[in-house]
């Protein structure tokens, strides 16, 4: 159990990394679905490594990541959802922090969706 004190250093600290400016809309926007479900499943460190990843490489003025409740695929969990101005929304699925730093350096940076984690490789599209 944690002190309150150290709870609202890790708050703070993840304020810090995750920015929260979504309204922008020349932004890219992440999200990682965050209920129950998500966190079960390990979205807890898909969203940190994310977080951490955008905010190392200094991409905090061009991307965005927040967290939501539920996204409504409990099987596929963790989800993360990329949204980039002027494009289709892309869902990944069933990811770890592995996957999120490719994604970061293959999709965020480099522009090209990672086909093999979204919904489509899953069968879902």
């Amino acid at each position: 159990m944690k002190t309150l004190a150290e709870l609202q250093a890790i708050r703070e600290k993840m304020q810090s990394q995750v920015n929260l400016r979504a309204e922008d809309h020349n932004h890219i926007r992440v999200v990682v679905g965050m209920a129950t479900c998500g966190i079960a499943a390990g979205a807890r460190p898909v969203l940190n490594t994310l977080a951490q990843e955008v905010q190392t490489r200094g991409l905090t003025d061009k991307i965005s990541v927040t967290q939501t409740g539920c996204i409504g695929l409990c099987q596929y969990e963790p989800i993360v959802e990329v949204m980039e101005p002027g494009k289709d929304k892309v869902t990944y699925v069933k990811m770890n922090a592995d996957k999120a730093v490719e994604i970061v350096e293959r999709h965020l940076i480099g522009g090209h969706v990672v086909e093999k984690y979204t919904m489509s490789a899953a069968g879902l599209k």
